[in-house]
């Protein structure tokens, strides 16, 4: 796993973009299917690997340092933001050459945080994304057409207004109901999850594929 690096400055309106998309890393939802099936603990470069044969893992730069770096940012992204959604349920351990999901947390899941804090901090701010805000909207983009062929979700079936009705907002949702909302529904319904459903992990897909062109 690379090391954190120092970011490169961005303008204001280059850094709100980023951060306004985030949430959008279609890696959480894979990782979460694949820890779930495991009972061994993964390396980072073993999930990236794995990603890849997948198809859902492209190439991010056409420098090959720049490209492993970015690969390894965007899924540790992932896996501490998914840390934090399985919680308190769930814990999931992010260490480089040990990461593995446990069924039930810990008794001090965030003592356990604070220990790596700082790397913490690190992944989960896209500001240290090596790139631009237009190169980080495109590789989202990528992802989720990928993410979409792989889960065999067709966006296209949903109007906005009935997707809303899936998401069970209202016609006036805000750009952070809708985002909010679709994080809830998709750890919910997600078929790995206790009482999960894969059709209803599949329609919420559909409909925040049909919502998230309207917030670009």
């Amino acid at each position: 796993m690379l090391l954190a690096r120092t970011a490169i400055p961005h303008s204001a309106d280059e850094a709100s973009d980023i951060c306004r998309h985030h949430e959008d890393n279609p890696l959480i939802w894979p990782l979460m299917t694949l820890l779930k099936a495991s009972v061994h603990s993964w390396k980072v470069h073993h999930l990236a690997a794995e990603l890849q044969q997948r198809g859902l893992m492209s190439q991010l730069d056409d420098n090959p340092e720049k490209d492993l770096f970015k690969r390894n940012f965007l899924l540790m992204n992932a896996l501490y933001e998914l840390q934090e959604m399985l919680l308190p349920q769930q814990w999931l351990q992010v260490q480089s050459m040990d990461i593995k999901l446990y069924r039930i947390a810990p008794a001090n899941p965030r003592l356990l945080q604070r220990q790596d804090q700082a790397l913490r901090d690190y992944y989960l701010d896209w500001h240290n994304y090596d790139t631009c805000a237009n190169v980080v909207k495109e590789m989202l983009a990528s992802f989720w057409h990928s993410y979409q062929q792989y889960i065999g979700a067709v966006p296209e079936r949903l109007a906005y207004l009935e997707a809303l009705q899936v998401m069970e907002l209202e016609g006036d949702a805000s750009e952070r109901d809708i985002r909010r909302q679709w994080r809830k529904l998709a750890l919910r319904w997600h078929p790995d999850r206790p009482n999960g459903d894969a059709a209803r992990f599949r329609e919420v897909c559909e409909a925040w594929q049909v919502l998230r062109g309207s917030l670009a």
